[in-house]
């Protein structure tokens, strides 16, 4: 045998070592396992991009992800154990079960820690279900914003979602559970299919499918309006149609739904209410940039809007209103970051949310590889109402310069804490004296976030500051993002506060960039001690977050801690 045939491993000792190596390494897929998942996600072929959608119904029906479940899975997609492994450790939903690892309890009872929920008590709330409830049989978990903060504390056993939760009232609903399954989601009462039709609902993208209003018109018609994205960013809407149409086809859209910024509830609160809306404006904007589809994004900390959005998107195919499949309904696994847009499309496709490095809108590095349209939820509610009542209709309801009606999602130390209807540029004394009845009995206005977790915390002093996109907002280092505002009182420590909002940035970091993961982290540690935190190192890391993370996660996540310096120096 020659030199060359026994580095191949061929005849004598290399033979045997070749034998040796030619057992299976690692586990040995079981066949039953395989069987088992097929018959929970269905038969193939076996979509990449719906991944996460796979995991799903798994997490469902075993309440976990064992090691069995990943291999079989991966076995049936074709795809790598450690590539199903990556995406499903990155959600937090996702209940991963090593070989010889105890599974989780059958119960869970998620209870949200986000600052309006810390506020009303959510700490005393897990201290008394932890205490009151048989570990074996039920867990109790933390988690981050559940968009309940106007009915703080919020929680979640089963699919059910408890608003001002009581320890009482959580282990009275322990009594009737075994399981998640025993308990389903709420059932808001909201417009169906039959009843929006009723009043008049798709009439308007009837016509235009029809021809009744020419692109240009409509671009002009939401240039007037002044409608912006109402997800954050600000992003004039008419300016978005545009670019995209302008990108040869096929061209896709997809419709935002991940609402995870702290003080954030407005859209689940017209998704619960009137769905068709959103529909309807979302078919407007299909028609006007060509998108063969709609992709949905919704998060999964809401289940009652997932189960009406699956309801009527089903009665809008019975109707022949769209065709099967033209709206795609996605849920989201539990991460905050995947409300950024480039994030939030990597999800779609079935991987980690991971923001992507992009210019400042996404068309040309889209869905799939496609020009896309995205909006967020209330962006598209507001459409109808645009083209019926004309573009002053929005616009003339603002302040001066600050054109349009918003959606404000007001909690914290209010009387009425809930979503209000406020022109653009209202003030923040305004919000808690004329929409939301006062502060709280016995509490008197210290501060408040005018923009959710990101958007900084602002003294009561500066309670004359119009809100909106840019203006002296932004000169003050702050914004009004998503419109969610925190308000705090004399009985709220801001430093306790920001602490809060940090440890949620931390928690949500995708990990990508080290700005981001390290920063968060090293704040957490430096606001934790006791005392005046070292606020030369607390600067330096603002400097690094802002200049070098990727995307706006790690941006604005120092904004608290700088308004915390600037402003609250006597609560360090």
């Amino acid at each position: 045998m020659n030199t060359f045939d026994k580095k191949l491993g061929k005849g004598g000792d290399g033979e045997k070592r070749r034998n040796k190596l030619g057992f299976p390494k690692g586990r040995v897929l079981d066949p039953e396992d395989r069987d088992h998942v097929a018959s929970l996600i269905g038969e193939g072929p076996y979509r990449r991009d719906l991944l996460i959608e796979y995991l799903h119904r798994i997490q469902d029906a075993e309440n976990c992800l064992t090691a069995g479940n990943l291999q079989a899975l991966a076995s049936l997609m074709r795809i790598s154990m450690a590539e199903v492994y990556e995406v499903a450790s990155f959600y937090d939903h996702f209940d991963i079960v090593k070989d010889g690892a105890e599974k989780p309890a059958p119960l869970t009872i998620r209870v949200c820690d986000s600052l309006s929920c810390m506020m009303a008590g959510a700490e005393a709330l897990i201290t008394g279900l932890e205490a009151g409830i048989d570990k074996s049989k039920v867990r109790v978990v933390r988690a981050p914003c559940m968009g309940g903060c106007d009915v703080a504390p919020a929680a979640r056993i089963g699919d059910r979602e408890v608003g001002e939760a009581t320890v009482d009232g959580l282990l009275e609903l322990v009594k009737f559970a075994k399981t998640n399954k025993d308990i389903p989601a709420n059932s808001p009462d909201y417009i169906d299919l039959a009843r929006y039709q009723q009043m008049g609902g798709y009439d308007l993208a009837m016509r235009i499918r029809a021809g009744a209003i020419q692109f240009e018109a409509m671009l002009e018609l939401l240039k007037q309006s002044g409608l912006r994205g109402l997800g954050g960013a600000g992003f004039p809407a008419h300016m978005k149609w545009k670019i995209v149409r302008g990108f040869d086809g096929p061209r896709l859209m997809t419709i935002n739904g991940d609402e995870g910024e702290p003080g954030t509830f407005k859209d689940r609160h017209y998704l619960e209410h009137d769905p068709h809306r959103l529909f309807e404006g979302a078919l407007i904007a299909a028609h006007f940039v060509e998108a063969e589809r709609v992709y949905l994004y919704m998060r999964d900390e809401y289940p009652a809007v997932l189960q009406i959005l699956r309801t009527e998107i089903a009665a809008l195919e019975a109707a022949r209103i769209i065709e099967p499949g033209f709206i795609e309904l996605r849920r989201g696994a539990g991460a905050y970051i995947c409300g950024e847009e480039s994030a939030m499309l990597e999800s779609i496709e079935g991987k980690r949310g991971l923001p992507r490095h992009r210019p400042p809108y996404i068309a040309e590095v889209g869905l799939f590889g496609r020009p896309t349209l995205n909006h967020n939820v209330e962006t598209l509610w507001w459409i109808r109402d645009i083209v019926q009542q004309g573009s002053q209709w929005f616009a003339g309801r603002g302040k001066q310069d600050h054109p349009g009606i918003r959606s404000w999602s007001v909690s914290g130390r209010v009387k009425n804490p809930g979503v209000v209807l406020a022109p653009a540029g209202v003030t923040i004394r305004e919000l808690i004296d004329d929409y939301c009845g006062g502060m709280a009995d016995g509490h008197v206005f210290k501060a408040y976030y005018p923009g959710g977790a990101s958007g900084g915390v602002l003294p009561a002093s500066m309670d004359d500051i119009p809100l909106d996109f840019g203006g002296k907002l932004a000169e003050l280092g702050s914004f009004v993002g998503s419109h969610a505002i925190v308000v705090l009182s004399d009985q709220d420590n801001i430093k306790d506060a920001v602490l809060n909002t940090l440890k949620f940035f931390k928690h949500e970091s995708c990990g990508q960039c080290t700005p981001c993961r390290g920063g968060t982290e090293k704040m957490v540690a430096l606001l934790s001690k006791d005392g005046a935190p070292d606020e030369n190192t607390l600067r330096d890391l603002e400097a690094v977050m802002r200049d070098a993370s990727i995307c706006g996660l790690g941006q604005a996540a120092p904004n608290p801690v700088n308004h915390l310096l600037k402003y609250f120096r006597e609560d360090l």
